[in-house]
C-alpha cells in the first residue's frame, strides 16, 4: 500500500492575512483621498453655478425695475416683491425656487452694491471657512469672477 504524504492546507497563514489587510488599507487611503478632493471641487462648482444664477437674476431685476435691489432688500428681492415694484415684478419672482440658494458649504451669499471693484454689484461666498479672505477652498468666490 502506498502511503499518501500530502500536506493539506486549510486556511490562510497570518502573513497572507496581513498582506491582504495592508493592501486593502492602502487602497482605502487612496480612495478616501480622491473622494475628499472631489467633494471640495464639487462644492466650488456648485457655488460658482449659484453665483451665475443669482448674478443673472439681479441683472434681470435691474432691467425690469430700473434699479438694483438695495443692500437692505438684498437677494430676497428676487423672491419677494419690494413695495415699489408693483406691476414690474414678475409673478413667481426671478428664481425658480422660493428660497435663495446657499453656497456649496450651506452659507448665505452676501450682496453688495458698488463694491471696491467698481462694478455695480457683487454677490460673494466666503468659501469653505465662511470668513473673508483665504486660500484654496477657503478663498472668496465672487459673482463677477464666475464668468
Amino acid at each position: 500500500m502506498k502511503e499518501k504524504n500530502r500536506n493539506v492546507r486549510k486556511g490562510f497563514t497570518m502573513v497572507e492575512l496581513m498582506a491582504v489587510l495592508i493592501i486593502l488599507g492602502l487602497l482605502a487611503a487612496v480612495v478616501v483621498r480622491n473622494f475628499v478632493g472631489q467633494t471640495d471641487r464639487a462644492r466650488v462648482t456648485t457655488t460658482k453655478a449659484n453665483l451665475k444664477l443669482l448674478h443673472m437674476a439681479v441683472n434681470q431685476f435691474k432691467m425690469d425695475n430700473g434699479r438694483f435691489p438695495t443692500e437692505e432688500e438684498g437677494l430676497s428681492a428676487l423672491i419677494e416683491a419690494p413695495s415699489d415694484t408693483v406691476g414690474t415684478w414678475p409673478s413667481g419672482g426671478y428664481l425658480e425656487t422660493t428660497e435663495i440658494p446657499k453656497d456649496g458649504w450651506g452659507n448665505d451669499f452676501i450682496f453688495e452694491l458698488y463694491p471696491e471693484s467698481g462694478k455695480p454689484f457683487v454677490i460673494k461666498s466666503f468659501g469653505a471657512d465662511g470668513e473673508e479672505g483665504g486660500e484654496n477652498y477657503d478663498a472668496d468666490l465672487l459673482s463677477t469672477d464666475a464668468y
